[in-house]
């Protein structure tokens, strides 16, 4: 290890062991966020950290040749426009669909991350330790008391539209089995879907708690035979 410092010319090893430190804490974010299947993974995340680190030690010890010489100015500055670049980038995790918002909680991750980078860029370690568990703490024990003490919590409830044809004479059967597959139908209405009136069109709204609904819905209609122009889609109002 000394030989490598050497060689990179690293005069102080406090300086290495934060920037390594600053990549395992920025894994542990990124490893559940990566778990969850969120925008922002584990690269995202100990590539904020490992930056902040950097910016950070950049602005101690990187202008203090500067300093003597021009003693007005202020090398914080580097480490003070981290917080306006981790806005860019939170903001490009945000998405807004309908009256839906998803994302704030990775932009609020990416945001700590980068705070974490930085306690890390100063020497903080243990800071930067105990905020890196209560984090990670946090995402998984939130979800877990919304997921499974709240469950009909409104955000976590997706609205799904199922449209299809089927003949008139399949109808009932058909009818009976939507209703025992999908109880929570909060909308549901039919009409003739031709001239000859031989084939009805059916059209269903209903609510559901899994992350991707369109994909499970289609599963469970697998079931149900004789459909014909099947189309489900999420609705955002």
């Amino acid at each position: 290890m000394s030989e490598i410092m050497q060689y990179f010319q690293i005069q102080d090893n406090d300086i290495l062991f934060r920037i390594i430190f600053s990549i395992v804490l920025g894994s542990a974010i990124g490893l559940e966020r990566e778990i969850t299947n969120k925008s922002a993974g584990l690269r995202t995340q100990i590539m904020v950290c490992l930056g902040s680190c950097l910016f950070t030690i950049l602005s101690i010890y990187g202008f203090s040749t500067a300093v003597s010489i021009y003693p007005i100015g202020d090398p914080s500055r580097v480490a003070a426009q981290i917080i306006t670049g981790i806005g860019f980038i939170g903001a490009g995790t945000v998405l807004r669909q309908g009256l839906t918002v998803t994302g704030l909680t990775t932009a609020s991750t990416l945001w700590i991350v980068a705070a974490i980078g930085m306690a890390c860029g100063c020497g903080e370690l243990g800071i930067a330790a105990i905020s890196t568990i209560l984090a990670v703490g946090i995402l998984v024990i939130i979800r877990f008391f919304e997921f499974k003490i709240m469950p009909h919590n409104s955000k976590h409830l997706r609205k799904v539209k199922i449209s299809f044809i089927c003949k008139y004479e399949d109808y009932e059967e058909i009818y009976k089995k939507l209703l025992d597959t999908f109880p929570d139908i909060i909308d549901y209405n039919h009409k003739t879907a031709d001239e000859e009136a031989d084939k009805i069109k059916i059209n269903a709204k209903m609510y559901s708690k899994d992350k991707n609904p369109i994909l499970r819905v289609y599963k469970q209609l697998d079931d149900i035979k004789n459909l014909q122009s099947l189309s489900v889609k999420e609705i955002f109002e």
